[in-house]
């Protein structure tokens, strides 16, 4: 559906005024989608990508700075975060032998294993992705990459 008709206005002042608006908007559609697909695994999107930091990182520890630097809300409060997925019993956390002041953080068998789950099932969802070319995936990436240099 085109912008104009989801948010029913029928001019915009250019091109980027238009474009700016269809991309917050589907930023939030997106992340509605999301946020409705993972309510049913008891996550939020905060959770599901520090659990994702924390597969990319196994067998190795993460710190919560290093959490912060890779999430992509950056406004997340990572350490509540990481007290929520302990109490899921999705990750870990012991401190860290050789700096005592640092915890390590890693992710559980469980969690690798939702991750698993998780990874099949949002393969065959594509949640609005499907509609588009893997041609066109890569425009958008780069142009959404140019929009942020």
């Amino acid at each position: 559906m085109r912008i104009e008709d989801e948010i029913k206005q029928p001019v915009f002042k250019d091109d980027f005024q238009k474009a700016y608006i269809n991309l917050i908007f589907t930023a939030g559609w997106l992340e509605q989608q999301q946020r409705a697909f993972f309510k049913d695994y008891d996550l939020t999107l905060p959770q599901f990508n520090v659990l994702r930091i924390l597969r990319g990182q196994h067998p190795k520890p993460a710190t919560v700075n290093l959490l912060i630097e890779r999430m992509l809300d950056k406004t997340s409060n990572a350490s509540r975060i990481v007290d929520k997925l302990e109490a899921k019993q999705l990750v870990t956390r012991t401190v860290c032998p050789s700096n005592r002041r640092a915890v390590d953080i890693r992710i559980t068998e469980t969690g690798l294993q939702l991750l698993l789950r998780l990874d099949a099932l949002l393969a065959t969802q594509q949640i609005g992705l499907q509609h588009l070319t893997p041609e066109e995936a890569a425009q958008l990436s780069n142009l959404l990459d140019k929009i942020r240099d």
